[in-house]
C-alpha cells in the first residue's frame, strides 16, 4: 500500500535558492528512544520568502550516514551528497485500449517524453501516479500503527493507507483505509504531509486524525494494529520509506510544540527495496 534524507525546505524554490547556506551537521529531526540507528540531518537555515507572501525555512537531510559503505551511482563526488537522477519513465501499456492493436513506444510530436502509441490508430496512451491516502491516527499522545500482513513489507509497521478509489475524496480514502486496515472509525483534523514518489509513480497524502471511539483491531490487511508514543515507535521495523519521512517530520513538529503542513519529494535509488532506511533521498521539502 504504501512505499530519504536529503531535504530542502522552501516554497516556490528556485536554483538559486536552492544553493544558499552551507550544510550543517546532524539532527535536524529528533532522536527518539526507539530509533536504534538515528540518521541525522545536515541544516541550512536561511528563510526564504515566496511571492505569496509565506516563511519558509530551509534544511538538507539524508538517509544515509558518511560511513555507509553502498554508495549511489547519483552521488556528488564535491559536496558528497546524494543527487537525484531524472526519472525516464517506460510506458507499460503493450495494447491499445481502443482497438487492442500492439502500441509502439516513440516521441509523439510537439511532445518530449516517450508514450505508448497505437501502431493501427495511433492513439496516445497517457499514464499518470497513483494517489495514496491514509491516516496519521493520534489517541493519547501516540500514533496508531499496523503490523502488513501483506507484501510488500510483510510483518512490517505502517500507517493505515491505500490507494484512492474512483468516486471519493482523498479525506473519505483516508478513512476508509484506516477502516479497512485497523477496523477503527476516524475523524479527519487536517491534512499533514504530501509526498511524492516520482521513481514509482506514486503521490501521497496523508492525514492526522482522531478516533471516534478507543477501539481498534487488525483488518484482514493486518497482522496486528497498536499505539506506540512516539519514543517508542520501531523506526527500524517500518515498511516504507514515505512512513519513515512522514513520522519523522511528526516527531520533529510535535517536540517544536507546532504541527505544520509537510510537502516534499522522496527520491528512491534504484534497487532498493520500499523499507530499506538508506534507499532514499528527501529533496524540495515544503512546509507552513
Amino acid at each position: 500500500m504504501l512505499r530519504s534524507l536529503h531535504l530542502l525546505l522552501g516554497f516556490g524554490v528556485v536554483a538559486p535558492f536552492l544553493l544558499q547556506g552551507k550544510p550543517r551537521s546532524l539532527a535536524a529531526f529528533p532522536s527518539t528512544a526507539a530509533l536504534s540507528n538515528p540518521r541525522g540531518l545536515s541544516s541550512t537555515l536561511p528563510i526564504a520568502r515566496s511571492r505569496y507572501g509565506a516563511c519558509f525555512r530551509a534544511f538538507r537531510m539524508s538517509s544515509g550516514s558518511s560511513g555507509d559503505s553502498e554508495t549511489s551511482p547519483a552521488a556528488d563526488v564535491g559536496s558528497g551528497q546524494a543527487v537525484a537522477l531524472p526519472v525516464v519513465h517506460k510506458p507499460k501499456v503493450r495494447f491499445c485500449q481502443a482497438c487492442g492493436s500492439p502500441t509502439k513506444q516513440v516521441i509523439p510530436d510537439g511532445e518530449e517524453k516517450i508514450r505508448a502509441v497505437c501502431t493501427v490508430c495511433g492513439r496516445i496512451h497517457y499514464e499518470n501516479p497513483k494517489m495514496v491516502v491514509g491516516c496519521l491516527v493520534e489517541h493519547d499522545d501516540k500514533v496508531l500503527l499496523c503490523k502488513r500482513k501483506i507484501e510488500p513489507s510483510y510483518g512490517l509497521w505502517t500507517l493505515p493507507a491505500g490507494y484512492l478509489e474512483i468516486g471519493e475524496s482523498a479525506a473519505d480514502g483516508a478513512c476508509r483505509e484506516t477502516l479497512e486496515e485497523a477496523c477503527a472509525e476516524v475523524e479527519i483534523l487536517s491534512p499533514f504531509a504530501q509526498l511524492d514518489i516520482p521513481r514509482i509513480g506514486q503521490s501521497y497524502v496523508i492525514f492526522r486524525a482522531r478516533l471516534r471511539l478507543p477501539h481498534f483491531s487488525p483488518g484482514p490487511e493486518s497482522l496486528e494494529c497498536a499505539l506506540f508514543a512516539l519514543d517508542d515507535i520501531p523506526f527500524d521495523s517500518l515498511a516504507f520509506s514515505s512512513i519513515i519521512v512522514t513520522l519523522k517530520m511528526y516527531i520533529q513538529d510535535k517536540k517544536a510544540g507546532k504541527l505544520k503542513f509537510h510537502y516534499c519529494t522522496i527520491n528512491k535509488r534504484p534497487g532498493a527495496s520500499p523499507s530499506d532506511p538508506l534507499g532514499f533521498d528527501v529533496d524540495h521539502h515544503l512546509h507552513s
